[in-house]
C-alpha cells in the first residue's frame, strides 16, 4: 500500500514537470517567425524575451499560458489530495506535496527536457502555483510586481522585488510554513536565475521596456 502512494506521489511530481516544462516561448518563436528565441535577445523563452524579439501579443499569450502550466501543476495536485485522502503520506503531507509540486513545475519551465534543459527564469510559473496556493499572496507579488515596473520599467528587477515581497506577505499573513519554504525556495531561485540581470541592475546597464537586447 505504502508503495503505491509513493508510486503516485511520483508520478503527480512527473506531471508537474512535465507541465512546467512545456517550452512556450520556444514554441512562439517556432511557430510565429520560425526561429529559436534562445538566439535572441536575452536568450530566455520567458515573456520578457519573447516581448522583446515577437512582440506584446505573443508575450501576452506566453505569460498567461506559463501562469496556467503553474496553476494546473498545483490544482491537479490538490484535487488528488481531495479525490484520495489516503494519498497524504503522514498528517501534514498535504502541503508538502503541494510545494513539492509547484517547486518541480517551476524547476521544469527553466529546465525543460524538450529544450536540453535551458528555459525561462521560471517568475510566470512561480506566480501560477502561488494563484492555486495562496491567491492573496499572489495578488500582493502583482502589485508590487506593477508598482517597480511603473516606476523603473524593468522587468527584471520588478520580478526581483516581487519575489522580497511574496516572502514578507507569506511570512505576515501566517501562510502554512510549506508555503514559507516554498515561497523562500522560489524566491532564492528567482534570484539565482536573475543573476546576471543583478549584476547589469548594478552597473546600470540592465535595459529598460523598449530597449534592445544585443544577442
Amino acid at each position: 500500500m505504502f508503495s503505491n502512494l509513493v508510486f503516485i506521489n511520483a508520478v503527480l511530481l512527473l506531471a508537474a514537470y512535465l507541465l512546467g516544462s512545456i517550452p512556450t516561448g520556444f514554441l512562439a518563436g517556432y511557430w510565429l517567425q520560425k526561429i529559436d528565441i534562445r538566439e535572441y535577445g536575452s536568450g530566455s523563452t520567458g515573456a520578457t524575451n519573447v516581448l522583446r524579439v515577437l512582440g506584446a501579443k505573443a508575450a501576452v499569450a506566453v505569460l498567461l499560458i506559463d501562469l496556467l502550466k503553474g496553476a494546473i501543476a498545483v490544482g491537479i495536485a490538490k484535487m488528488a489530495v481531495v479525490q484520495l485522502p489516503a494519498l497524504a503520506l503522514s498528517e501534514n503531507w498535504t502541503a508538502w506535496l503541494i510545494i513539492l509540486t509547484a517547486l518541480t513545475a517551476v524547476f521544469g519551465h527553466s529546465k525543460s527536457v524538450w529544450l536540453n534543459f535551458s528555459g525561462g527564469k521560471s517568475v510566470a510559473t512561480s506566480l501560477g502555483t502561488l494563484l492555486i496556493m495562496t491567491p492573496g499572496v499572489a495578488l500582493a507579488g502583482v502589485a508590487a510586481f506593477g508598482v517597480t515596473l511603473a516606476a523603473s520599467r524593468m522587468v527584471s528587477l520588478s520580478s526581483l522585488v516581487s519575489a522580497i515581497a511574496i516572502n514578507i506577505f507569506m511570512v505576515s499573513l501566517g501562510e502554512p510554513f510549506p508555503y514559507i519554504i516554498f515561497a523562500i525556495c522560489a524566491g532564492l531561485y528567482v534570484f539565482w536565475r536573475h543573476r546576471s540581470n543583478v549584476e547589469r541592475i548594478l552597473a546600470g546597464t540592465e535595459p529598460k521596456i523598449g530597449q534592445k537586447v544585443s544577442n
